[in-house]
């Protein structure tokens, strides 16, 4: 699906259904320098659920036109230009590392369109790295490495090679996109103070092998919202929806219905 928000064309992956009225929709936020591609695994199955699907590109991600957003807040604000302009209501947002930063601000600043929240591998802070920003600044590809590598240390598993590195392929990748998304990441503050304002049904999900976002930040951050249930993934990383899908969407499905 390809629309247009401010005169720049936007690209959403929708599973080939379009939208329909009568169903619910589940909005898909990928995380720092990725795209819609990370939920290949999990569209089509909510789409054969009977949930109309969105796996939105950001700005500069993808296949949707640039510049990318330089912080939380800016892509929370655009996201609800989005929902206006796809007239979409009654919204689950599911969001992955960075997208779960968006979700966190947007609920605290447009709860009436959300009914349910999904974490994936999230916190209500995240910091980075001093030596990954400088790398992804400079467009060095080491930038990707060292972010799977503290992601999950096992990356060399992944099925046809580290997912990160199919997506994010070239010096202006990194210091375009990957570089912006995380210096957004680093500077968002908010999260405290959103996660205490979350009201919907809440759910979170953790990989017991993430480096990331470890598990005691994880606990914190559940810990923080109301009306929340935490499941905790064993033997996965931080790319739960590509190194434990089959899990993660059941988990999700159960807490949907």
């Amino acid at each position: 699906m390809i629309f247009q928000i401010e005169n720049k064309n936007i690209h959403a992956s929708d599973a080939g259904q379009g939208i329909d009225p009568n169903k619910e929709t589940i909005i898909f936020l990928h995380g720092s320098g990725l795209s819609h591609i990370v939920w290949s695994l999990v569209e089509q199955f909510f789409s054969n659920k009977k949930f109309n699907v969105l796996s939105i590109d950001l700005p500069g991600h993808g296949n949707s036109d640039g510049p990318c957003l330089d912080s939380i807040e800016k892509i929370a604000d655009w996201l609800e230009k989005v929902f206006i302009e796809l007239n979409l209501k009654e919204l689950t947002l599911v969001g992955h590392s960075q997208g779960c930063l968006e979700i966190l601000e947007y609920a605290a600043k447009y709860k009436s369109r959300i009914k349910k929240l999904v974490f994936l591998g999230g916190s209500n802070k995240m910091p980075v790295h001093p030596d990954l920003i400088n790398l992804a600044n400079n467009g060095d590809s080491d930038a990707v490495k060292l972010m799977m590598k503290w992601g999950y240390e096992g990356s060399k598993k992944f099925i046809g090679g580290n997912p990160v590195e199919k997506i994010i392929q070239s010096p202006r990748d990194i210091r375009e996109i990957l570089a912006v998304d995380l210096v957004a990441c680093n500077n968002y503050s908010n999260g405290s103070d959103a996660a205490k304002l979350i009201e919907c049904p809440t759910l979170l999900i953790f990989g017991s092998l993430d480096k990331m976002v470890n598990l005691e930040a994880g606990k914190k951050f559940s810990s923080l919202v109301k009306n929340s249930k935490t499941h905790i993934i064993e033997g996965c990383g931080h790319m739960i929806m590509i190194e434990k899908a089959f899990e993660m969407r059941e988990k999700v499905l159960e807490f949907l219905k």
